[in-house]
């Protein structure tokens, strides 16, 4: 009798949400956009949710332009003296 074979279903092939990365760095890694994760993350922040703590010091990428508007941004956030 032939032993059935599992196969992983990655979802529709048109519609790629996320990207999973196999590099010797970091294995478990997902790219995805930002606009899908950041209103989660906003809401957790807000919400004082305990599990952000666990991913504090955690890295992450970004794009060098975001950074740069993140920069000027905490720049002109800062009150004036």
């Amino acid at each position: 009798m032939a032993q059935p074979r599992l196969r992983i279903y990655y979802g529709p092939s048109e519609e790629q949400t996320a990207t999973v990365h196999a590099s010797e760095e970091r294995v478990n890694t997902v790219t995805v956009p930002l606009g899908d994760i950041f209103p989660l993350l906003a809401d957790a922040l807000q919400n004082e949710s305990s599990w952000l703590r666990d991913f504090e010091d955690d890295e992450i990428t970004i794009s060098s332009d975001l950074y740069e508007v993140v920069l000027a941004y905490q720049h002109f956030r800062r009150p004036s003296a």
